[in-house]
Formats: C-alpha cells, structure tokens, sequence
C-alpha cells in the first residue's frame, strides 16, 4: 500500500497551523461542560454542604484517627497504629510515601473538589483524554467520558466508600489511551499516557482493579504480537513493547515505596500462608486455599459475591434483577397496592445470586447497542480485543457460578486467591464496552474526519489501521441495521425471560418467617407473591425501557447516514442519549436522599459508654461487643481489640476465630489489655478484672512443639502466670519456672511506634508485652541496645529481662518502608523526565503523518 496525503474534511476544515481557537478551545468548554455536570449531579455537596453518605469512608475516618491525630500534633504519619485489632500496621490505612511525586498530581485530574465529585470527574476528563487520544472529536468524546463515568457501578461504590476503587477505574483509561495510541498512532504520545496513567492507577492502591487492567491490556497485547508477526512489522512492536514496558516500571517505582510495604505485610494478613495446618473450627474443607501454596483467601469468602451468569443482562437491562437488595416499589405495584406504599419502600426486591448489592451494574442501553455495532463496522483487531476482555470480565465476575475457569484460576494463577468480591471483575467490560462502542459511533459518523496515525515516515503501519479507511454509506446502513436487528433479539429474548423467570429470591424467607399462625402465613405468601410479581414487572419495565434508548441511538446514527444531521448534532446527540441513559438509572441508587449534613459528626458522637470510658487516660484497650470486628467506630475514641480492615492479621484472625467463642475469652481478652468492655453504647461499660495492662511478668513459660498447640492452649492458658511458646520458632527460649519475685515492670511512654518501660527486677525475669506480635518492623532495645524478644501466648511480644533497673524500648522500624520511599523518589524523577521527554518527542513528530489508503473493512 502506498502512503497519501492525509486531506482535511470538508465537515470540520483543520486549519494549517496551531490556533488556540480551534485546538485549544473547544477542549477546554467540553472539560467545562464535564465539570458542570459534576456539579449538577452532586448539588448537596456544593450548595447545600452535605456529604455522600458511604459506609467504608466512616470506617476509615474511625481506623485513621490515631494516625490522623499523630500527623498533625507531630508531622509524622506514625507508621503503627493501636486503635485496631490490638494493633496493625498503620499504612495498610493511610501511608505518607515523602518520594512519591504522583501525590502533587492529584490535584491535576480532581481541580481539588470534594470527595465523591473529584472521583467523578477525574474519571471523566481522563475518558475524554482517552477518545480524544484515538482522534475523536469533542463533540463525541464527552458522549465517551460519560460512558466511562457514570456507569452505574461507579456510582454505587462511591456511595459504598470505595474511593480507592473508583479512583482506580478512573485512571484506567489513560492506560488504555497509552498502549493503544503507542502502537496505533505515536509511540512517544503513547508512553507519555501509560506512564501517566499507569502511576496514577497504581498510586490508587487498588491492587485488584490494576490486575483487571492489566489483563485487558495483555489481551491487546497478544493480539498486537500476533498482526505484527503476519505484517512482518515485529521489530517496530518490539520497540514500542520495550519503550511501554520501561514506563510500566517507572509507573511501577513511583508506588514502589507503597506496594513494597503491603506485599510484606501480606503475608502475615489473611491474604497469606497460615502457619496453621488444622483447619478451624467449623471450616468447610473444600474452601480451603490453593493445595500449591496454602495461602490467600478462603474460597468461600474469595467467591462470595460472585455475580449470576443471568444477571449480566443488567449490563443492557438495570433492573432486571430488582436492582438493589432494598428498593423502593412504584405506588401501582402489586405490593404497594397490597400493603401500602409506605410499607412498600425497603422490600427485599432483588433476587439475584449475590448476599446483598446496592444496585446492578449497568453499562447503558446506549452503549450496549453500540459495542454490538462495533463488531461490524471497528477494525477486526481492536473489535476481537475489547470483545474478548468484556467477556473475559464477564466469566471472571461469574465466580462459583464458572467454577471450572475461577476455581482452577484461584488455584494456580500466581495472586488470584488474594483477591475476593469477584464480581468486580466487570469493570473490564465496563472499560472496554464504551470503547468499542464510541470508535463504531465514529465509525459511522464521521469515516472522513478520522485523522491519520502519527508516525514516522519509516514505520510500518498495520494494513487495518483502526482510525482510517472509509466505510461506505451502504455498507454503514447495513452495520446499523444488523445491530439493531441482534440488540432487538436480545432484548426480546429478555423480556420472555422476564415473563417467564422464577424470581423468588432467599430473602423471601425472612419476610415467610415473620408469620406467627396459619393466617400470618398466608398474609405472609400475599406479600412474597406479590413481591416477586413486581420483580417481573420491573425486569419487563426495564426491558422496554433499554428498547427506547437503544432505538433513539439508532435513529440518531440513521439520520446521519440520511444527511438529516450533520455529523456534529449527531454526535452530540448521542453524547445526550448516553448521558440520559446513564443519568436515569444512577440517580435510583445515589440520589439526594443519600447526601446528609455533618455525616462524620453524627456518626462519631461518643455513647455514653464512651463519655465513661473516656475518663480513664491511661492506655488500655476496649471491646465493643456489637459487632465488634467489622466496625470501626470503637477506634475513633478507643484502642480497640477490634476494628475493621479487610486485611487484618492471620495471627490476630487465627485466635478470634478458634478462641473467642470459648470459656477462656475473659482471660484472653485480659491479656490484650481491654480493661472496658461495652456491652450496651448507652449503658455503662464494664470494668473487666481480668485486664492484665501493658506488661507483666509470668512465673512460667512453657514450650509446645508448634503453632497449632500454641494456639491450643490458649483453651485453658492463665496468661498472668504462664507464658506459652512455640519451641520451633523460638528454641532458645528455656522452659520451666522464673519467679519474678517482687519485680515489677510498666509502660511510661506511649507512642504509636514505640513504646517505653520501666523495669525493676530482684532477679532474671521474663516479661510478656501486651501488644501485637510482627516481627518484620518492631525492634526492641535494653537500655538503648538492641535485644532479642519472642512471641508468646499465639499473640504477644516477650522478652527475657536481667535482674536490676532497665529501660525497655519497643520501636517500629521496618525496613520495607525506608527502601520502598527511597526507589519511589527516584522513580518520581524518572517520571518527571520521561514524561518531558516523550512529550517533547511526540510534539516534534506531530508533524510527521503519513497514511494508508485502506480498502473498506468486510461487515463479517
């Protein structure tokens, strides 16, 4: 094929040299017009000076209190906290990395906004960055940047407190911009993206959306390596493979500091090997990990949110599960009519496979149909990757419910058992669906605009290249009519599954089990019958809804097609569809009504119980016993026993789960020193005698042979004379009596990374520290000298003291940090010269364009 000159289109003339007016301009109204609807949609936030009401932000607000508290008294984020769990590291909650120079960066994409809006809005200018990337116009590219934003999964986890999560769907598209542009349209552009977007994506701290990203990229990879092979083009992929791969590592370094910490904590958290070989009490044995490592999640815990294989039709029809598990019924429903519309508001109407959910995960009737006419008309490459990634996302988001693929998955791929809530594994259709679906809207809309890859005169192009080539007017109508014609069938296909579905669900039995005679039980069936009528009715009402908006972008593209609108109206009018569509169904789940005043101060109002405990300044520990290891409100005021964390300790994991429910809880809560215990918030707590303090010392240790007699004994251990261990770990430690005799030893200092003590010994003495044992940080030192200590009683940290005065130190140094913070500063530089570096490259190289003429693509 023979290169041409790229001509401009007579639609939209490009001028011949830069003009703020037309390259710049139009840009920034449509970043403006994103902006707007940021503001619009979270209104309360801006004038009414509410916040989102989202659950894991409070708990985080309750776990980062000691750490917060630290930084602004000190200027040092502590790097342990207490307030949890009897103690974790602090940066599995909140770490400061001083090198990492993607932290000056967030105000960049999120123009500093609030919570919950800055979410939004990151992600929708980096999709507009993203279209505008592959060479659309703005006037399509915002329709692409809603598409990518307000998926409704986007919106349901900011409102469940996911921030760290939404953060990272955010970034993805920079990365998809990146490795498509590098091998499609300039390398250095490219590099300059994925640098960009990986760093961010990785700085987000949300190790399972990287990994879902990750393999949408590989796919693309591998269909890349295999067109240049046949092209004969490889060493031109080759180079571009190893000038992205040096920016991933970069990327990479500037979290190193971060991610370096976290992988050596997992493996003393749940995610890694217990040292344990009897299974606990009451486990099912056939989820216990991966046989090959004996390490990462429960299974059943890993799947337990696993989407249903006929669920997945809310990605094209909202409610055709019932949305979610409480949801408000129309005042014409079946229920409503039964038994009021105010009893009608919080029914279990979803029937779905999953325990609970906030709503479906729609990707828009719009987008739907789009991504099917993509398959027709988008260059064979880009169409079989984004397809195959949106069905890889989907089989993955199935869980149990394919265990053929997850569990053999979970069992040997290297990391995957790390992972749980698996139906998070759609948001790889969720990125790649909206692609597919505005490259076909372009397709169709504009074929002549579509601007030439960027190259250099001597690199190869592929022969299909994916932004060029026109497709002819017949051929673009027989596209749209066949995807209209398959989103119609599958459609009609969904509304007889509706008419026909049994939608009965699990929760019906608690509304059966509130029946006390025969008569409360048939008024009780009424009510399920009646309920599980409206979940048909809403699945059909949703049907013929995705119906509308899927007929409306058709007739939109058709009347482009028809010359009735001009390639701008049309494409701005679909841009409306998408975010109509989208709009309509994200504001049932997070509306006005989930926006409240003061949401922190009403939550982190101290009980009574608090007020009374509050009143001891000592440093103790305190359980919660409602619910007390999945909250963390108990550590916003107290050093808590519990907490909530999805990574908490094995160790600490180990014991609650095989010791807390025996006779022996009294004691062993004592020795972690919850001298409080709340048995009602507006009660008096109850002052627990058993309390053991900071320290004491024992006048027995006894040796066992491994980790599961350790724990054993904890059954019937009296930790104020005796101290277990475990001789296989620690064979120094000799066994047998010590008399302490009138020694005495106690905390004088606290500090979240040390602590200090005051030792006053007749004789040799051993001493048991009530605080977590994790050997990879905590150091101790015997009047200012390092000295060894061991783990006693499963738990605890123990030392062997000589007879006289001494000052004992316990600080938290782990070296993980200090290392990661000193790659992550130097990545930062590299960054910064990478990004100047490629960008300058690309801009000097925008000049230098060549095309191919590219016959029409076949429609099969």
């Amino acid at each position: 094929m023979t290169p041409t000159t790229t001509t401009s289109s007579p639609l939209t003339p490009a001028p011949a040299s830069f003009s703020f007016r037309h390259h710049v301009l139009p840009h920034l109204l449509a970043v403006l017009g994103l902006l707007l609807l940021v503001v619009v949609y979270f209104s309360p936030i801006f004038f009414d000076h509410k916040t989102l009401v989202a659950g894991d932000t409070l708990q985080f607000q309750g776990g980062a209190r000691e750490i917060l508290t630290w930084e602004k008294q000190t200027g040092h984020a502590p790097l342990w906290t207490n307030t949890m769990f009897g103690g974790m590291p602090s940066y599995l909650i909140l770490m400061r990395t001083p090198g990492d120079v993607s932290q000056y960066l967030i105000s960049l994409f999120t123009l500093g906004l609030p919570t919950a809006a800055a979410n939004v809005f990151c992600a929708l200018l980096c999709g507009y960055l993203l279209f505008v990337s592959l060479g659309l116009r703005w006037w399509l590219a915002v329709g692409g940047a809603v598409a990518l934003a307000f998926s409704s999964y986007n919106l349901l986890i900011l409102e469940a407190g996911h921030n760290t999560k939404s953060f990272a769907i955010a970034y993805a598209p920079l990365v998809i911009a990146g490795v498509v542009v590098a091998y499609r349209r300039n390398r250095w552009l490219g590099v300059a993206l994925l640098a960009l977007g990986l760093t961010m994506n990785i700085r987000s701290n949300h190790l399972q959306i990287s990994f879902y990203l990750a393999l949408l990229v590989l796919i693309f990879g591998v269909i890349e390596l295999v067109g240049a092979v046949r092209e004969k083009r490889l060493g031109a992929f080759l180079g571009t493979t190893a000038l992205l791969g040096a920016a991933a590592l970069v990327a990479v370094g500037v979290s190193f500091g971060r991610l370096y910490a976290t992988a050596a904590y997992t493996k003393y958290s749940i995610r890694g090997k217990s040292e344990l070989t009897s299974p606990a009490p009451g486990a099912d044995k056939q989820a216990a990990p991966a046989p090959e490592t004996g390490s990462g999640l429960d299974r059943d815990y890993a799947f337990g949110w696993s989407y249903g294989v006929g669920e997945t039709v809310t990605l094209l029809v909202p409610d055709f599960y019932g949305g979610a598990s409480t949801h408000a019924l129309p005042k014409n429903s079946a229920t409503a009519q039964l038994i009021g519309p105010e009893q009608a508001q919080n029914l279990p109407v979803y029937w779905g496979d999953q325990p609970f959910t906030g709503g479906p995960v729609y990707i828009g009737a719009v987008v739907c149909f789009l991504f099917i006419l993509g398959l027709f008309v988008v260059e064979r490459r880009l169409a079989l990757w984004l397809l195959l990634g949106s069905v890889l996302g989907m089989m993955l988001a199935w869980g149990k419910n394919f265990e053929t693929l997850n569990y053999f998955l979970f069992e040997y791929f290297p990391g995957y058992n790390k992972f749980r809530a698996v139906s998070m594994a759609l948001v790889i259709p969720q990125l790649a669906m909206p692609v597919l679906a505005l490259l076909a809207a372009w397709r169709l809309l504009a074929p002549g605009l579509t601007p030439a890859p960027t190259r250099l005169p001597h690199e190869p192009v592929p022969a299909e290249a994916p932004f060029h080539g026109l497709l002819p007017a017949a051929g673009r109508m027989q596209a749209l009519l066949r995807a209209g014609y398959v989103t119609g069938g599958l459609l009609g296909l969904a509304f007889l599954a509706a008419l026909m579905a049994d939608t009965s669900a699990t929760a019906d039995n608690s509304i059966l089990n509130q029946a006390q005679d025969a008569a409360g039980r048939q008024q009780m069936q009424a009510i399920v019958n009646a309920l599980r009528d409206d979940r048909g009715a809403l699945a059909r009402a949703d049907v013929l809804r995705s119906l509308l908006f899927a007929l409306a972008a058709a007739a939109v593209l058709r009347a482009a097609l028809t010359n009735k609108l001009t390639a701008t109206v049309a494409g701005l009018s679909l841009s409306g569809l998408l975010l109509l569509d989208l709009w309509l169904v994200d504001t049932r789940y997070v509306n006005d009504t989930d926006f409240r005043a003061n949401v922190a101060q009403e939550t982190f109002q101290p009980s009574p119980a608090d007020q009374q405990i509050l009143q001891d300044k000592d440093y103790y520990r305190v359980l919660n016993m409602q619910n007390p290891f999945n909250d963390a409100h108990t550590s916003y005021f107290h050093y808590s026993i519990g907490g909530y964390h999805g990574a908490k300790l094995r160790r600490y994991q180990d014991v609650v789960e095989r010791q807390f429910s025996g006779q022996n809880f009294g004691r062993l809560i004592g020795m972690l020193n919850a001298r409080y215990v709340i048995q009602n918030p507006q009660q008096p707590a109850q002052r627990n005698p058993a309390a053991l303090g900071n320290a004491w010392l024992v006048k027995e240790v006894k040796t066992v042979r491994n980790p599961d007699e350790e724990i054993a004994a904890l059954a019937t251990l009296d930790p104020a004379t005796t101290a277990v261990v475990d001789a296989s770990r620690f064979a120094d430690v000799p066994a047998g009596a010590t008399d302490p005799g009138a020694g005495a030893i106690s905390l004088t200092k606290y500090e979240p990374e040390k602590l200090t003590y005051a030792a006053n010994l007749t004789q040799p003495a051993t001493a048991v520290f009530s605080e977590i044992y994790y050997a990879d940080g905590w150091n101790a030192y015997l009047d200012g000298k390092p000295a060894p200590y061991f783990r006693a009683n499963y738990l605890l940290r123990a030392m062997r003291l000589p007879a006289g005065q001494h000052t004992v130190e316990f600080r938290f140094e782990p070296t993980a940090v200090a290392l990661g913070n000193t790659v992550s500063l130097i990545s930062s530089v590299a960054l910064v010269l990478l990004l100047g570096g490629a960008g300058w490259l690309a801009w000097r190289q925008r000049g230098q364009v060549a095309s191919v003429a590219v016959p029409p693509l076949p429609l099969t």
